[in-house]
Formats: C-alpha cells, structure tokens, sequence
C-alpha cells in the first residue's frame, strides 16, 4: 500500500513542499514493527506517472509481488538545484555546465533527523541501525555513499546504483577511505556496462577509486558491472532483487519485533 503526502524540505534554494512517498508492507496492521529502507528521487519509485522521465522503478510492485516485510521512505529531490542537494560537496564540470554547491550534510541532516523522527513516530517501524537502510541512484547512490559514512550511526546499511562518483572522483575516495564503520556495515554498488561507454575516462577513474576504497576499508560489499545496464529507472528498477538481497531483506521474513 502506497501513502502519498507533502513534506516541507529546507532545500537549497529555499523551503520547500514536496511528496512523500511510504510504502508498508501488505499485512500492515499498525501492530508488528517494519524495517525501513529510506530512499532518494521518490517520485521515481513508484508511479510511472510521477516519474521524471514517464517511468518508474516499480518498487511497489515487486515489493508486493515478493511479500517483502519492509516500509520505504522517500521524498522526492529538489527538481530546481538536485545536483547541489544530493550532493555531500561542492564540484563543478564545465564543459558540461554541471556545478553544485554542495548542500547534502543540510539535507542528511533533515532526513535523519525531522523526516526519520516522522516515519518513525506515524509508522511502525523499526527504528534502530541494524533496521534502517538507505538506497539511492545517480547522485541519489553518491549521497546512499555519503549517508552510508557520515551516518553510519543511523545506517547499517547502503545501496548505491550508478553513482556520481564522476563528480569527484577524488573526493569520493578520501569520503570512503576516512570513513570509520560500525560492524555489521553492508554497501551495494553497481554500474550498468552501457553506461561506462559515457565519458569513459572519468567513470572509470571514479569507479576503480571506490572499489579499491571498499576493499581497503574491509567494509562488506558487493560490486557489480550489470551487463547491458543502463542510466535509467528501468534498469535501476531490474537490479532491485539484487540490491535488496546484498542489503539482507530476505523474501518473505517475518518482522521480529511487535509493538
């Protein structure tokens, strides 16, 4: 069952409404407590209506197909200045006319804190690290890495798809390297074999910075090139069984907690 509702986010360019987006998990009954697994880009998720491009990830049905006991949470970006809310640092790409300012400490900040507080406080869920995950694509995946470093108090684990490690591919590096993670940290990420053809040297540069990182880091982790895989929804959306299978949302699992 999706709820859909507006939140106020203190966005780069200003306060501003936005839609929510929650799932829960057929059998919601308000008594047994859910897993959550908070996401970027929620007008993507969902409803092929909603989404930037005309389609979703279709999140909602293969959580329904599979029975997944799990809530997801997520809002969707700042349509205005994305690249500087969902990203943990400033960088600019010139000859692509590409530049942030680097807002998203302000926004992890707001999701942990005012928008974790609500889920938690209107949903039954369960509210501790080892239950709360965090996923995201694109600049959405960067900010899943940053989250899954800066807040690993909160975050036990991370999914990162496609991410923009293109940004900085530098920077991405020292964020993982410095970061220092809590035991049982689990960390997703792929990228799709099609989209390395798209400014190749950089990409690769940024990807085999991350890799190398996550293997000196001893962090768990799983990372794939997905054959034939895309920049888009549809093929974000294939690549969900995979994810949630890294993060360890079994199929069908029954919450081990009531309220």
């Amino acid at each position: 069952m999706l709820k859909k509702f507006d939140v106020t986010v203190p966005a780069p360019s200003g306060e501003q409404r936005r839609s929510a987006y929650v799932w829960l998990p057929d059998g919601y009954d308000g008594e047994k407590r859910y897993p959550v697994l908070y996401m970027f880009d929620g007008h993507n998720l969902f409803l092929d209506e909603d989404a930037a491009y005309g389609q979703s990830w279709k999140m909602g049905e293969y959580l329904a197909a599979n029975a997944t006991p799990l809530i997801v949470a997520a809002v969707e970006c700042d349509k205005k200045d994305r690249l500087s809310e969902y990203s943990p640092f400033p960088f600019s790409v010139k000859r692509l006319g590409w530049e942030s300012r680097g807002k998203g400490k302000a926004y992890m900040d707001w999701l942990t804190g005012e928008f974790k507080t609500r889920i938690d406080g209107e949903f039954c869920t369960l509210s501790d690290r080892r239950h709360t995950y965090i996923a995201g694509s694109s600049m959405g995946g960067l900010m899943s890495l940053y989250a899954i470093t800066a807040y690993n108090g909160v975050f036990s684990a991370a999914a990162a798809l496609s991410p923009s490690l293109w940004a900085d591919p530098d920077e991405c590096e020292r964020m993982l390297l410095s970061a220092e993670f809590l035991p049982h940290t689990r960390i997703y990420v792929d990228y799709g074999s099609e989209e390395l053809k798209t400014h190749p040297a950089r990409q690769k540069r940024g990807l085999k910075k991350c890799a190398a990182a996550l293997l000196a880091s001893g962090v768990s982790h799983t990372f794939r090139v997905v054959d034939g895989g895309t920049h888009n929804e549809g093929s974000w959306g294939r690549q969900i069984p995979a994810f949630m299978e890294c993060l360890g949302i079994a199929r069908g699992e029954e919450p081990n907690e009531t309220v």
